[in-house]
């Protein structure tokens, strides 16, 4: 006879294995909320971040996603709400505050002293001592040597910053970042200044760090990073928390609607970018440039640009893009070259001269070469047109104000006041601003490096519909971007440079994602852009990170028909050109491609000249 709690046991469903736990909190803010003068920041907010997980924190530029982090990382303390640490309540009055409790951060811009070595930058503050008391630069060099070796960059840690290209510094930071044994790292944009190559090499690092169990807060505005990488995403608008949850369970359009607070039907309707229907323009050039020529930089650089046109300058990291720009306003010595505005040949090209003659430039740093953060939006707006406000020496305010009044309703520009320190607005309403400072001047040429470079999406968004806008009206714009959809959608024609020199010309029907990789391509000695590793010997990079050219010092003006380097070689013809055709209607174009990013250009290097003087 079988024993009855025997036969009641067989008799029982199995039992089920119980949930799996989720790992816990490490870094939490509860209900937090922050005021400045004017504007609500945050408003209630709540955000967890779990042991081991990469975390995307997205919202439009004012969304809240800078104050949220500064409150996270110390820089801020919040009005109201509270942080907690493990568990447990916290409070950070300064940001080494919570880099000693394992909190660091990575922002867009490389945080770091260029002029230290690398590794004095990585162990600024906490150098190790000798007995004696005095730095122990040996300790500190191996130390320095083997946490690069861990992120595959063999560089020289007594190497100057300033000499390594950006994608390398950007791995500095983040060696930093690891060095002071962090449980949390924040990211701010942090593939913002990266090649597909070293985007590639801070995955790879990241996927280390998220195998120890470091946890990580990542904002990025590409799309494709975050569900690459992510594992839970939080949405932020207007300072308020919209969504938090899995970044598997949530679409992209969900993602983006929630983003904008628009329905996802209407998303849908507004296609990969905001750029409509091609622009018709004018039969003959307004600016032709032959033979842009500067050692190390640019070889011959040949192009032309009609009014209504939008020509997109294309090309991979140290092509030459950013440099051709500065050179066509005036802010890069040239060793040859012409420059014709209007039919007139411009003898001195410098940046006033440019400028007088109709060309402006929105540069690709918008912080160190385009704003001026301590003054006002007005101040910063007003700046270059000074001259044209003023009567008999006199700046008038009231010819100010009403300029100011017209851009910033144009220009959609979110401020609490004219009289608002640029500084404090988001990244989108500074690039508005800036981008007001030059049309103000009623340009004849417009170039555009990046400009939709680390602003949102409903920004860009903004910003793209404005090139429409602005080439209707018979603008000529020339667009430099590193979002290959922006290019093709947004330009009628796209020049490709490679190496500092015009590489092809995709016009018409070859406007296309296909066409500009085939072309870029051509370039890569394996045929492949991702390619195989290799030592770079002035780097020491093992992932094709490179360092930013040197520049020769040039002249500070002068002549650029003609150099040392010229001989009687007469300028390269300007590249042909052939129109895409207008497409029809009014209608958005649709998308052509999927978004595939390319980071932007290489930054100024330390010989070229500072941004148009004004």
């Amino acid at each position: 006879m079988v024993p009855p709690d025997t036969a009641a046991a067989r008799s029982a469903p199995p039992q089920q294995p119980p949930p799996e736990r989720e790992p816990a909190p490490v870094l939490e803010a509860v209900g937090v909320g922050k005021r400045f003068p004017g504007v609500v920041a945050l408003d209630d907010v709540s955000f967890t971040l779990r042991t081991g997980e990469i975390h995307a924190l997205v919202g439009e530029n004012g969304a809240g996603k800078s104050t949220l982090i500064k409150i996270l990382t110390g820089v801020h303390r919040p009005d109201e709400g509270e942080l907690r640490l493990g568990g447990r309540p916290v409070v950070f009055h300064r940001p080494h505050e919570a880099q000693r409790a394992g909190i660091s951060t990575i922002y867009q811009e490389v945080n770091l002293v260029p002029l230290m070595s690398v590794a004095r930058n990585i162990f600024l503050g906490r150098e190790p001592k000798t007995r004696l008391g005095l730095i122990d630069f040996t300790s500190m060099h191996r130390q320095t040597a083997e946490l690069l070796a861990g992120f595959g960059i063999t560089a020289d840690p007594r190497r100057p910053l300033h000499t390594l290209g950006v994608g390398t510094q950007q791995m500095v930071a983040l060696a930093r970042a690891v060095s002071v044994q962090a449980r949390v790292v924040v990211m701010d944009e942090p593939t913002s200044s990266l090649e597909p190559r070293e985007v590639e090499t801070l995955f790879r690092v990241i996927g280390e760090l998220h195998q120890r169990g470091i946890s990580l807060v990542y904002v990025s505005h590409r799309m494709d990073e975050l569900y690459r990488i992510c594992d839970r995403v939080t949405v932020l608008r207007d300072g308020r928390l919209v969504h938090s949850g899995p970044l598997r369970d949530t679409a992209r359009v969900q993602l983006v609607s929630m983003m904008l607070g628009r329905e996802i039907a209407e998303v849908r309707r507004s296609g990969t970018t905001a750029f409509g229907a091609g622009h018709e323009a004018a039969p003959e050039p307004v600016l032709t440039a032959t033979g842009l020529t500067r050692r190390h930089l640019l070889q011959e650089v040949g192009l032309e640009l009609r009014p209504g046109e939008v020509l997109g300058l294309g090309g991979l990291l140290g092509s030459g893009r950013s440099e051709t720009a500065k050179a066509l306003a005036g802010a890069l010595p040239l060793d040859a070259g012409q420059v014709r505005v209007g039919g007139r040949t411009l003898r001195r090209l410098t940046s006033a001269a440019a400028i007088r003659a109709g060309i402006s430039l929105l540069p690709e740093d918008r912080k160190a070469e385009g704003i001026v953060p301590g003054l006002s939006v007005r101040e910063n707006i007003v700046l270059a047109a000074l001259p044209r406000l003023s009567r008999g020496g006199m700046v008038s305010r009231r010819r100010q104000d009403r300029v100011v009044e017209i851009f910033m309703k144009r220009l959609r520009i979110k401020a609490a006041s004219p009289e608002q320190k640029v500084g404090e607005l988001s990244g989108g309403n500074q690039q508005k601003v800036l981008l007001a400072r030059w049309l103000c001047l009623e340009p004849k040429v417009l170039l555009l490096d990046e400009p939709t470079r680390g602003i949102d999406v409903g920004a860009k968004a903004e910003v793209q519909a404005l090139i429409d806008e602005l080439a209707a009206e018979g603008l000529a714009v020339l667009l430099i971007s590193s979002e290959l959809e922006e290019l093709v959608e947004g330009a009628d024609r796209i020049v490709v440079l490679r190496a500092g020199a015009v590489a092809g010309e995709l016009t018409g029907e070859d406007v296309s994602e296909a066409a500009l990789l085939a072309v870029l391509a051509e370039g890569d000695p394996e045929g492949d852009l991702e390619g195989n590793p290799e030592t770079d010997p002035e780097t020491g990079l093992e992932t094709g990170l490179e360092a930013a050219p040197e520049a020769d010092a040039g002249p500070a003006s002068g002549p650029v028909s003609g150099g040392p380097d010229s001989g009687d070689r007469a300028p390269a013809p300007a590249v042909p050109v052939a129109s895409k055709p207008p497409r029809p209607g009014t209608d958005p174009r649709p998308s052509k491609t999927s978004k595939t990013s390319e980071p932007p250009e290489t930054p100024q290097t330390p010989d070229d000249p500072p941004e148009a003087e004004l």
